[in-house]
């Protein structure tokens, strides 16, 4: 049995078995790589990530290929708030993956800032990243997948902010809010060209950006309102993606899964 406050790394089971990858968002040590990792360790094919730092994606990209053998691993930058470069992103990982299977989504920025303090600037960056730049990933990639007439699969990342209240979130639950509802939305559009679309909606996943960034005091206070007294791994999210993209989700469309142990 597993223990839940210090849970064992849980190993793939093949679930992605032949299949191919794109992760926006995947280069460094939060949920992104930690997807991809899991992909790799799923059985998938062939696998694309994108970041917008350059040196940290090729690092990235050495990495999957040193840790997991798998010699079909790509990298490519992308900003998804540039239409043009979010285009060339699904176009270079269609041709290296001879065809996308699955397109997770996980680009995504946030700050904190007071609603009363905050300028247009910082509001309207966090929504164009968060919530246009997963618009504009699922558009296109929605596109070509109608074309190719194969289906696919879509998985966001959202937020429990998309529900929950947070003081200084006020920009972030909003885009995540609107990442949930383009997910139901989105979802029931592309079902008739064979296309599944669902989300996830983490409460906290702690990695180190989000050590060095937020205040001790605030990150225990977060902890602490979990049942288990901790975040999750940011495996145990991939892991939830991982189900989400197979065919064990076979029947399941515009649904968002909550990643949570939150109590309050």
């Amino acid at each position: 049995m597993n223990d839940l406050k210090n849970p064992e790394y849980v190993p793939g089971h093949g679930l992605l078995k032949g299949k191919s990858v794109l992760i926006t968002a995947a280069a460094g040590a939060g949920i992104g790589f930690a997807a991809a990792l899991k992909a790799v360790e799923e059985g998938c094919r062939g696998i694309v990530i994108s970041d917008v730092h350059e040196g940290r994606l090729a690092a990235s990209v050495d990495k999957l290929r040193q840790d997991t053998g798998l010699n079909e691993v790509w990298g490519k930058l992308c900003n998804v708030t540039d239409e043009a470069e979010v285009r060339a992103l699904v176009d270079f990982a269609e041709d290296k993956l001879d065809g996308i299977d699955i397109l997770i989504n996980n680009a995504g920025l946030g700050t904190s800032k007071t609603l009363v303090e905050m300028e247009d600037a910082e509001w309207n960056k966090v929504i164009d990243v968060t919530l246009n730049g997963t618009m504009r990933m699922t558009r296109y990639m929605l596109q070509v997948m109608k074309v190719r007439g194969q289906g696919g699969v879509i998985v966001n990342n959202a937020s429990v902010l998309g529900w929950r209240a947070q003081k200084e979130q006020a920009h972030y639950a909003a885009a995540k809010a609107g990442v949930m509802a383009l997910t139901r939305c989105a979802a029931l559009e592309a079902a008739e060209f064979n296309v599944r679309i669902n989300a996830v909606a983490p409460s906290l996943a702690v990695h180190p950006m989000l050590r060095k960034s937020a205040p001790e005091a605030l990150l225990k206070e977060l902890e602490g309102r979990e049942a288990y007294g901790r975040g999750a791994e940011c495996w145990e999210v991939a892991n939830v993606m991982m189900f989400l993209a197979s065919d064990y989700s076979s029947y399941m469309t515009g649904e968002i899964v909550p990643v949570s142990s939150q109590q309050a």
